[in-house]
């Protein structure tokens, strides 16, 4: 049926604008014309006015761990089942579409359930945002989300697929993306919540790195890599990393390098500023906290470097990390003006320029003709306050409704 959106106000994210008392057509789940409400024709149409509201695309995560819950206080050495991180995924994914999101990247399983949840996602089974999956990550010997119980208990491993050489790596990637993944995912330096590593450290060598990336490269798949230390970064651009993940121990060399080779930064302020705010009281352990505060301490200037220099800024929230629960993930939007990023800039960074990273901006993204009907609607114009996009009130994804308060 043929549903005409009437907007109060329309960011339509393919420039800086904002549009007043605009219309966007929906047939099916694409949108088939952008116009003045004053020029829409409503016969035989389901009219949805949100005239007294700012609308704009659906959000993209580019950062989330749809398995994991947020929780502060893990209990040590208990990695959950298949089973059971897939049901997490069911709910967390529900309040990821519920808080905004149409699209997320999962940056990494433990055993490949967010490929089974953008399954059953795609088949209707379960609501959800679409979903580009990482499958398994893979890392370093001790290096981080090298979860792997001690050798004498199991000769195996959990949450990630350890690499010690170029080999290793190919296979790995190979592996990957024969169960499903659409992107790998490496841990190119120590990070917050592993314990007795460095985030400042590099994990892999060039080596190791581009022999896995070579795999995802030659067939034209996204990659992206957990590192803070510019160490880390450099080999992983240098090698032909297509994102970097977090990037708070970046130095101006590094930040030269991504911008020369256009390599995309997902800041995720967010999840190291909720493990500091929770702290030690609410069961995180000392050395992580630790960890995320000399992390986030410069990320801002940082960030400002990398506007300047023109590394294009994406919006990611690292959702499931400790105290950062999905469905608040929204948080990240104030952070990064805190940062000192506009407003323009920031809300494109949820939804163009996050369609640009995840390469799929010929059908997500902006609010035009021919693309999917993904859009969101808050209650406030975010030029005035960010804070608003904290409260979504409406959301469609492919034409259909999921939310309208």
């Amino acid at each position: 049926m043929k549903k005409v959106v009437l907007c109060g106000k329309l960011f339509t994210a393919e420039n800086d604008d904002v549009q007043k008392n605009m219309a966007v057509v929906v047939e099916d789940n694409l949108i088939t014309a952008v116009l003045p409400a004053s020029e829409a024709d409503t016969d035989g149409a389901e009219v949805i006015d949100l005239s007294g509201r700012f609308v704009m695309p659906g959000l993209i995560d580019g950062h989330m761990h749809c398995t994991s819950n947020g929780d502060t206080r893990e209990i040590p050495g208990y990695y959950p089942t298949s089973a059971e991180a897939t049901l997490n995924g069911v709910v967390n994914l529900k309040k990821d579409l519920m808080a905004g999101f149409t699209t997320v990247r999962d940056e990494g399983c433990s055993d490949f359930e967010d490929v089974a949840l953008k399954k059953a996602i795609i088949a209707g089974k379960i609501d959800g945002p679409r979903m580009i999956t990482s499958g398994k990550c893979l890392t370093a010997t001790g290096g981080h989300a090298d979860s792997r119980y001690p050798y004498y208990l199991e000769p195996g491993q959990h949450e990630s697929l350890v690499c010690d050489s170029p080999d290793a790596a190919r296979k790995a990637a190979r592996m990957v993306f024969k169960y499903g993944a659409d992107q790998i995912k490496l841990m190119g330096t120590g990070g917050v919540m592993s314990m007795g590593d460095e985030p400042g450290a590099p994990e892999f060598t060039f080596e190791e790195m581009k022999a896995a990336l070579d795999v995802a490269n030659s067939r034209g798949r996204m990659s992206s890599v957990h590192a803070h230390g510019a160490e880390g970064i450099k080999i992983a651009v240098r090698a032909g990393i297509h994102s970097v993940e977090h990037g708070m121990l970046m130095d101006d060399e590094a930040i030269d390098l991504m911008a020369e080779h256009h390599t995309y930064l997902i800041p995720t302020i967010v999840a190291a500023k909720a493990i500091v705010e929770n702290g030690v009281a609410s069961g995180i352990h000392p050395e992580n906290v630790e960890k995320a505060a000399r992390c986030v301490a410069n990320h801002y200037e940082n960030l400002k470097k990398c506007l300047n220099k023109g590394v294009p800024i994406c919006f990611g929230t690292d959702a499931g990390t400790p105290g950062n629960y999905h469905g608040t993930q929204t948080r990240e939007f104030g952070f990064m003006q805190e940062a000192g990023l506009p407003t323009a800039y920031i809300l494109q960074a949820a939804t163009s320029r996050n369609a640009e990273l995840v390469r799929m901006n010929d059908c997500i993204g902006t609010v035009t003709a021919g693309k999917l009907a993904d859009l969101v609607a808050v209650d406030e114009d975010p030029f005035d306050n960010i804070h608003t996009m904290e409260h979504v009130s409406f959301v469609m994804k492919d034409g259909k409704v999921y939310k309208n308060n």
